[in-house]
């Protein structure tokens, strides 16, 4: 069995590299890809990637033009060859180390996908955004009203599917509208979901984070739209 832990990337010149470590260092009761998209980043991020590209256990992508963290993961899940995919965000917010625990109820037969959770389990948490907070949990709550799902974050980065899974699911949007589409249309295949209590070290705007209220109402009107198809 293989993991394709799947990254899209863009401008994360002071991160890719460190986080590209971490995967690479943390034990694994299975095999593992990295597969690396990049966005066309602008901020030296795209020529260290270069260098990687003989790397044996890690795939780079290019995109030719900035398309979304949405389009970078259709990408790399077109490209993973793994009977498992994990996303992993490019910047140092999410803890590899916890892949074992998020992979456990797979590898034991009991899910068929996986989400971490910033707001269950006594991991820790970086206090941030009072704001971001409450609209994670609004945004989760009116995905749970469509998909009837009772998750506590569906805006988390840590998703975990078998690829049976993923290759049933066509993504469609391109830019964080990403998290509420996987999520309503994995829940309409039936899948068996779990949830894993996870850690967070969130970072501020001047830090490099990018989602912006934009995005929130845009999360909205996603929710909406495959909720109600």
């Amino acid at each position: 069995m293989k993991l394709s832990i799947v990254i899209p990337c863009y401008n994360e010149r002071d991160t890719i590299l460190p986080i590209i470590q971490l995967i690479l260092n943390v034990e694994l009761p299975i095999d593992r890809e990295l597969i690396i998209v990049d966005d066309y980043s602008t901020d030296g991020t795209r020529d260290y990637l270069y260098s990687l590209k003989q790397h044996p256990d890690i795939r780079v992508i290019f995109h030719e033009r900035n398309q979304g963290k949405g389009a970078a993961l259709r990408t790399g899940f077109q490209h993973a060859t793994g009977d498992v995919l994990i996303i992993q965000d490019a910047d140092l917010e999410y803890d590899p180390t916890e892949y074992a625990k998020l992979l456990k109820p797979i590898l034991d037969g009991k899910a068929d996908v996986v989400f971490g959770s910033r707001f269950v389990g006594g991991e820790s948490h970086r206090v941030l955004y009072f704001w971001h907070s409450i609209g994670n949990r609004i945004l989760t709550f009116l995905s749970n009203m469509f998909t009837n799902l009772n998750l506590t974050d569906m805006e988390v980065c840590y998703k975990v599917f078998k690829k049976s899974v993923i290759d049933q699911v066509e993504v469609e949007e391109e830019r964080f509208g990403f998290e509420p589409e996987i999520t309503a249309k994995v829940a309409r295949l039936n899948c068996v979901i779990y949830e894993v209590g996870i850690s967070y070290y969130g970072r501020t705007y001047d830090e490099g984070k990018k989602i912006s209220w934009r995005d929130g109402f845009r999360a909205v009107y996603v929710i909406f739209k495959y909720g109600l198809l």
